[in-house]
């Protein structure tokens, strides 16, 4: 079975390059771009579309070039380091679950409807699920992240937050089939195995090939960081008492560490550059090892 394609926005391949000094090299960005099958064209008008937009500013012209990182593009570079990190942490069984379920309530007036529909997709982005209407859930401590995402909604005070460890719908009570029936994990497992099939040909090429240049791994890196982001965008991170086992997303994750710590070796090619810095901070040595 052929590994499936991934396909990189160009927005997402810019953002990808940034240096941790908030700068693109548009030589690398061309070289890259052209590994995974965009044309110069369609570069030119992402930058020219990012820098319309205020998150980019252009230092020279072409191939030489210097892109600075400005506004929001500066303030949000990269995967969210401390979800991804708790991820790693469950799967080598550091953060075992207590059996508490935290509910969070809302009745948000129509006269606000925006900002309810926005604190719904918040709840939902991290990793909460519908019980009832105005009631979600999650088996992670999640207060702090919500109250972070609902006060700039001016939602805050129509929250109300509870604990449990006595969920039950209807008859069931098992909190596996609980999460099984509150959370869709056969998609969310789905995406896991797309991110292995993605991951192992990288890993054999990355693995066998020692004559790799320095953009064909960045373009491996870019592919990667692409396809996990969309693995773990929707993952709520359920404890892994609460889910099948052996759960696809553990082994997808290794897998991309082993390939991290490949890319990683490569130095002087990564250095300076945000997303190896990221996902060096996140990918912890022992996951890497396996």
């Amino acid at each position: 079975m052929s590994a499936p394609d991934v396909q990189v926005p160009t927005r997402t391949l810019v953002e990808a390059l940034i240096r941790t000094d908030h700068t693109v090299d548009t030589g690398e960005l061309y070289a890259t771009a052209d590994l995974l099958g965009m044309s110069d064209q369609q570069v030119r008008l992402c930058i020219k579309r990012l820098v319309t937009e205020g998150r980019f500013t252009q230092e020279g012209r072409g191939r030489k070039a210097l892109l600075r990182a400005a506004g929001a593009t500066a303030r949000s570079l990269g995967p969210d380091v401390e979800f991804v990190a708790y991820a790693f942490q469950q799967d080598a069984g550091l953060m075992p679950w207590d059996g508490t379920w935290h509910l969070v309530a809302f009745a948000v007036p129509e006269s606000i409807r925006t900002a309810r529909d926005a604190l719904r997709t918040a709840l939902t982005r991290l990793g909460g699920a519908p019980v009832q209407g105005g009631l979600y859930v999650s088996a992670n401590s999640w207060e702090p992240y919500v109250e972070e995402q609902a006060r700039p909604l001016d939602v805050f005070g129509h929250l109300t937050f509870l604990t449990t460890r006595d969920l039950r719908q209807g008859d069931e009570r098992d909190p596996v089939a609980l999460a099984r029936a509150l959370w869709p994990l056969d998609e969310i497992a789905e995406r896991h195995h797309r991110l292995a099939a993605v991951v192992r040909p990288r890993l054999r090429r990355l693995t066998e090939d020692a004559g790799l240049t320095a953009p064909e791994r960045l373009s491996i890196a870019v592919e990667l960081a692409a396809e996990f982001s969309r693995a773990m965008e929707h993952d709520p991170l359920l404890p892994p008492e609460l889910l099948p086992q052996p759960w696809p997303g553990t082994q997808a994750r290794e897998l991309v560490a082993r390939c991290w710590s490949l890319l990683d070796t490569y130095e002087e090619e990564g250095e300076g550059i945000s997303l190896f810095q990221l996902y060096r901070d996140v990918v912890p040595p022992a996951a890497a090892g396996g």
